[in-house]
């Protein structure tokens, strides 16, 4: 089976759009594109045809390109059939299970919401990588603008339980910002203080942080450890049901 060919732009200053290529069939999947143009460039940079779009969730800084993109290809547009009137040029509703086709390349419908009611994540388990939109991010995940705490700690829960090696790609560069606040709940991980040393590394020779590895997030990142000792400890509650525990994270995170 041919390896899924994964090109990262970047966009309005901190967001990621993807673009999913299969070398076999020449299928070639845009996830979030917020907007056109540097689409289309890239597109014609690597000579690939837009086939498919493929929405995590509603917010305009993930589909503001999708019909402009629908226009001038024909691409067909999956996302959330659950939140299909809020999805620009929708063709096809996908949920929890379902299995997207780009070309020969498989990946499956993850159903995550919590930031928004009707939100997706697209894992391509042959290919180890995941985009979860605004579910999860690199040392943090997404406000809860319609979803519930327990919503959002049972969607980390499932993200957080795909394989180690799994490469974690979200829609936004927040990790150094993230990391800030990660330090603020567990200050002696170890693991965690050797991250922030590399992203700030990273992000001072602007070098993207995004993807990481699944294991990496496991071990660091606070949102996805709070059914963990040291971080109940670390924001005074311990033994707490981590669904609790989460959102006491969430909201310090907020106003942080």
């Amino acid at each position: 089976m041919a390896r899924l060919e994964i090109e990262q732009v970047l966009v309005l200053q901190d967001n990621y759009i993807y673009l999913l290529h299969d070398p076999e069939t020449g299928a070639t999947a845009a996830i979030d594109p917020a907007v056109a143009e540097p689409v289309e460039k890239r597109l014609a940079e690597k000579g690939w045809t837009l086939s498919h779009i493929l929405i995590t969730h509603h917010h305009d800084d993930h589909t503001g390109g999708v019909l402009a993109l629908k226009r001038a290809t024909g691409c067909k547009v999956l996302g959330s059939r659950a939140d299909a009137e809020r999805l620009p040029g929708l063709d096809i509703g996908l949920q929890d299970g379902d299995m997207v086709e780009i070309g020969s390349i498989k990946g499956q419908v993850l159903e995550t919401p919590g930031h928004t009611r009707a939100h997706l994540s697209y894992w391509f388990a042959q290919d180890e990588a995941v985009f979860c939109g605004d579910t999860l991010f690199l040392l943090g995940c997404g406000r809860l603008f319609e979803g519930t705490p327990e919503q959002m700690w049972a969607s980390l829960s499932r993200l957080r339980a795909l394989p180690d090696a799994t490469r974690v790609f979200c829609a936004h560069e927040y990790t150094q910002s993230n990391a800030r606040f990660a330090r603020t709940v567990e200050r002696d991980n170890p693991a965690l203080l050797e991250r922030i040393a590399a992203v700030d590394a990273a992000r001072a020779k602007h070098i993207p942080t995004v993807p990481a590895l699944m294991s990496l997030e496991r071990a660091t990142n606070p949102f996805l450890r709070a059914d963990i000792a040291s971080v109940q400890h670390g924001v005074g509650l311990e033994g707490a049901d981590p669904a609790r525990v989460f959102a006491e994270i969430r909201r310090r995170k907020d106003a942080f």
